[in-house]
């Protein structure tokens, strides 16, 4: 006979991780693209345009935004939200995160 196996301990966060609704007004969330050293900015500017809508020019502003600053705020809205954008980024191959808005 087989002794049954001890359950792991129940690890607290030790920050206070307080989840508030989801797509709240006042703290949305927001989805952050990050820079990369593989992808080429023409194919960063076309997944923008493709996954957002966002015009060539809006699209080229952002992607240069990703370039010199290091990152930049795609989208916003609600958790839910977020997580597909962010999911999508990633299957376009770009480096994506989300958080709430500041």
């Amino acid at each position: 006979m087989t002794a049954p196996m001890p359950e792991a301990p129940v690890l607290e966060p030790e920050v206070d991780e307080r989840v508030e609704e989801a797509g709240s007004v006042d703290n949305p969330w927001v989805t952050i693209v990050w820079d990369d050293p593989v992808n080429l900015m023409s194919y960063v500017v076309f997944v923008f345009q493709k996954l957002f809508g966002y015009s060539k020019e809006k699209a080229n502003d952002l992607m240069m935004q990703v370039h010199n600053e290091g990152k930049a705020v795609v989208s916003s809205g609600s958790r839910d939200e977020m997580e597909r954008d962010v999911a999508r980024l990633h299957a376009a191959g770009l480096w994506a995160t989300m958080q709430r808005s500041e």
